[in-house]
């Protein structure tokens, strides 16, 4: 996920940080000069059926792999971060060209959700998106009421209103991917995969995913509708998918897995050290345990090897952070967000990272040597990610 949510299961009036999932982008009129995709529809991708990498790295075109039945690119883009959450939302114009970079260089995963704005992201990405709409894969997602509290509502009914409302601001007549938010526990899950299953049938979904869901749910969800994806966050900070059992029936059942936050909310790009500060008006990073002084300041040898072990193998911190979970397994589907081009384009460059078997060792034993300090949420929004 590429995503950061508001989280409560109760009915309450949003505070600052429920702004912040809700905040909308400012306007901006968009002028564009004539870009490379205008020119050409010709793709670099090479295509096999393994689900695995569908070319070495180190030839400096970007890999696919598949998600359940799903391909794309083999690292995404997670567009949530470009209107809101982790600061203020970025100028319309630079939030399409830095999507619309994002596929000249071969991505064709682009990952949004009804609640980011709300709303407002989905336009964005439709926007960016309508020129070359067949060509790539829109994953978005249900689940929150955007009542104006903070809870969730996956009733039927409430699913087929999302994504009539999803499909028009998406500028098309389809979702690829169609993720439930957050399970929620007044609705069974058998209920929401059923509803998904219909509108698959209906031709405006492609393909069923699930966030922050446990092995069990997912389980329950794929023997009604087979499940596409799961995404969670996971990274070389986060590892609870590795403990809870949610890879392993990921792996068991053939299905994706998508990785939010994959660089640690930021954490492992480099720029982040014990000084670092977060707006509590506009970054919902400043509640999360991780971001606290104390944490920033114990989990500093944990960004300082990262740092370290990404000059000895000429690349950059994000890059290490986003191939090691490349390396992990051959379903992974990374989707790093941000709202700089010259970030993103970096990013990508960890599909040419190699990361050797005595790399991932040396990395997993500093891990163990310092085990990371910090949740990555508040206690309130952790209450809404199942164990």
């Amino acid at each position: 996920m590429s995503t950061n949510d508001p989280a409560t299961g109760g009915r309450r009036a949003p505070d600052r940080r429920d702004f912040l999932a809700y905040a909308s982008l400012a306007a901006a009129a968009m002028v564009v000069a004539r870009p490379s995709w205008a020119a050409s529809s010709g793709s670099s991708d090479t295509t096999l059926s393994t689900g695995a990498d569908t070319r070495p790295q180190g030839t400096g075109k970007m890999m696919k792999r598949k998600l359940g039945g799903l391909e794309v690119s083999a690292i995404g883009a997670g567009c949530m971060s470009i209107s809101a959450n982790y600061g203020p939302a970025a100028d319309r114009a630079q939030g399409i060209a830095t999507i619309r970079t994002a596929f000249e260089k071969g991505v064709t995963f682009f990952d949004t959700a009804e609640v980011y704005g709300p709303c407002v992201n989905e336009e964005l990405v439709g926007e960016a998106l309508k020129p070359f709409r067949d060509k790539v894969r829109i994953a978005t997602k249900f689940g929150f009421a955007i009542d104006g509290t903070i809870g969730r509502d996956s009733r039927p009914e409430r699913i087929r209103r999302v994504i009539e409302g999803s499909l028009k601001r998406l500028r098309t007549d389809h979702v690829d991917l169609y993720y439930q938010h957050r399970v929620d526990p007044n609705v069974p899950i058998e209920d929401v995969a059923g509803t998904v299953r219909d509108l698959i049938a209906e031709g405006k979904v492609l393909h069923f995913g699930l966030s922050e869901a446990s092995a069990g749910t997912i389980r329950q969800a794929h023997a009604v509708q087979p499940v596409a994806a799961v995404q969670t966050e996971y990274s070389l900070i986060e590892r609870s998918p590795e403990r809870n059992g949610v890879l392993q029936v990921c792996e068991e059942l053939g299905i994706g897995f998508v990785p939010w936050g994959p660089v640690g909310q930021g954490y492992l790009t480099g720029k982040i050290d014990e000084k670092s500060r977060f707006d509590p008006k506009t970054d919902m990073r400043s509640g999360f345990p991780r971001f606290s002084p104390e944490s920033l300041a114990a989990n500093r040898p944990i960004t300082a090897f990262v740092q370290e072990f990404a000059a000895r193998k000429g690349a950059t911190p994000s890059q290490i952070a986003l191939a090691w979970l490349l390396a992990q397994k051959p379903f992974i589907v990374p989707i790093p967000g941000t709202r700089n081009i010259k970030h993103f384009v970096e990013n990508l460059g960890a599909t040419d990272v190699v990361l050797t078997p005595d790399d991932l060792r040396e990395i997993a034993t500093t891990l163990a040597l310092h085990p990371f300090q910090g949740g990555r949420m508040n206690a309130e929004q952790m209450e809404q990610v199942e164990p």
